[in-house]
């Protein structure tokens, strides 16, 4: 019998980037009210915490919603919602649930809470977190059990964005449904709309695109050191707006910050920069399933030949984004994950070789010698320069006789059309939720909602579900080998490189520790009195 009681961690790595960004001075309780006003470059998707799987949503989400187990800055697992759990056979879990929890509107939290969620989680793109479990069950109030199809060793990673609502909340106010961005009226829904979570806040004011507002929950369980009275959200969407407000001393905290203004903003008075890498991969992909060219009516898709989607990649000289769009602020990647995930193979993730005149003699071998019209999709305020490396793309493609154009678009609507399956090769970053292969390999290459190009390969999805309830981690990894050789040679996208992420502070913040996952967790944050 396994048991977990006290704080796990899930990847040593991770330790040193978080001890490297707090600041410091122990935690402090303040001595008169703080307002903490923070700013990204855009919203959030709405509040229901079992919609929209995003980063910046799904750190919204952490400050009024828990799951039964949550992860802290360094990457490492620590009881929440739940106080220990075991592995009673080798595919049943039992949580044993924290006492005398209230959701905030006053209703004691119980085992019925966690088996609706988990059966009304299953709707939409965050169903991933329950994508193994065959039955959730109150064993009493405070006991429930997970049976999961096989044996899964991460289930308590799966676990950690799955947010437990109110059964009886949801219930009263009919809302069930689960819509996600983009699908008929899902920004109107009760539950986008209104939140009712067990966390360490509370929302009382939401502005689609201008505000979030959140004040602390006073009934929360855990012990709160942050010292923030009140909580400001503001999306940005222009950097220039941003570092304006950060200097102007509008905000206590910004990200993105601009390449181009790192140095100006380190030397600002009263200003700070944290900064490090996430586990977030920024990568292009391709449709390879539609049989018809969308930027040439009439000629077959181009992109569901190997050597054209080898081409591609080829035609791109990572090595000048890397130097000149992201100023040397991160490193190439071979691999759509990075070294924080389970799953990470590094002699697999060297990058195929920039190579203009291979590029031109393989699109002659698969039968365009003279190039084809393609458009590059992507957003242009969600990653850093993320419009900047899309234009430097499609230079570098034209240049082998490809005929590409760009396509920027703010990223809710992009995200919106992707999940329309409207593109025919664009940008995404993903970081995995449970940090494991197992998520990439579903949500990106498998079944799952953001596999937008409509890529499958029955090899690749039999080596994940083998890795999927694999327990032994040296085999483990050795599948994982296989996984990524299979995706070398299909090459359904284009990894790029592994984002970075660099903060502005303020002297008004004492600490903020960086997160692997990135964005921002309030409970993490330090005021100074």
């Amino acid at each position: 019998m396994m048991r977990r009681n006290t704080r796990m961690t899930l990847r040593g790595a991770l330790g040193a980037l978080a001890l490297g960004a707090l600041l410091a001075g122990a935690p402090m309780a303040p001595a008169q009210a703080s307002t903490f006003t923070w700013a990204t470059a855009n919203d959030i998707l709405g509040l229901d915490p079992h919609a929209n799987n995003h980063g910046v949503t799904n750190a919204m989400k952490s400050n009024v919603y828990e799951p039964l187990v949550r992860r802290e800055p360094d990457g490492s697992l620590s009881p929440a919602l739940a106080e220990r759990w075991e592995l009673v056979s080798p595919t049943v879990w039992r949580f044993h649930l924290r006492r005398g929890v209230k959701f905030h509107g006053g209703e004691a939290f119980t085992a019925a809470d966690v088996v609706h969620a988990a059966e009304r989680v299953k709707q939409n793109d965050m169903a991933y977190v329950v994508q193994s479990v065959a039955a959730v069950r109150a064993v009493d109030d405070h006991t429930v059990e997970f049976e999961t199809r096989g044996p899964n060793p991460i289930l308590l990673q799966d676990l950690t964005l799955f947010f437990i609502t109110s059964k009886s909340w949801i219930e009263a106010n009919n809302a069930m449904a689960v819509a996600r961005a983009g699908q008929p009226g899902a920004t109107s829904t009760f539950a986008q709309l209104n939140t009712n979570g067990t966390g360490p806040f509370r929302v009382t004011e939401r502005l689609a695109d201008e505000r979030t507002v959140l004040v602390p929950n006073p009934d929360w369980w855990d012990r709160a050191q942050h010292g923030i009275t009140r909580a400001v959200f503001r999306p940005v969407a222009s950097p220039p707006t941003r570092v304006a407000a950060i200097l102007s001393r509008e905000l206590d905290a910004m990200y993105h910050v601009p390449l181009q203004d790192v140095q100006r903003v380190s030397q600002a008075p009263g200003l700070r920069l944290i900064q490090g890498p996430t586990a977030r991969t920024i990568y292009f992909a391709f449709d390879v399933n539609r049989a018809e060219n969308a930027d040439a009516p009439g000629t077959p898709n181009p992109l569901r030949d190997v050597r054209v989607r080898r081409a591609m990649y080829q035609a791109i000289d990572m090595g000048t984004i890397t130097r000149v769009i992201l100023r040397n602020s991160t490193v190439a990647s071979g691999l759509p994950i990075g070294t924080a995930i389970s799953g990470f193979v590094e002699q697999q993730n060297q990058r195929l070789p920039f190579d203009a005149a291979a590029a031109r003699r393989l699109l002659a071998e698969a039968g365009f010698p003279n190039g084809f019209a393609i458009t590059l999709s992507c957003p242009n305020n969600r990653y850093v320069n993320d419009e900047a490396i899309c234009q430097a793309a499609i230079g570098m493609l034209q240049r082998v006789g490809i005929q590409a154009r760009l396509e920027s678009i703010p990223f809710g609507r992009f995200l919106q059309r992707g999940a329309n399956k409207e593109y025919m090769f664009y940008m995404l970053g993903w970081t995995p939720g449970n940090f494991d292969i197992t998520n990439p390999g579903r949500e990106l290459l498998g079944e799952g909602s953001f596999n937008w190009g409509g890529f499958q390969d029955d090899r690749m999805a039999e080596l994940l579900r083998q890795i999927a309830v694999e327990t032994d981690q040296a085999k483990r990894q050795a599948l994982s080998g296989q996984y990524w050789a299979r995706f070398q040679e299909l090459l359904p996208m284009i990894p790029l490189h592994q984002e970075p992420q660099i903060f502005a502070v303020r002297d008004t913040v004492a600490e903020l520790p960086l997160r692997a996952n990135e964005d921002l967790e309030l409970r993490h944050v330090r005021m100074r009195p």
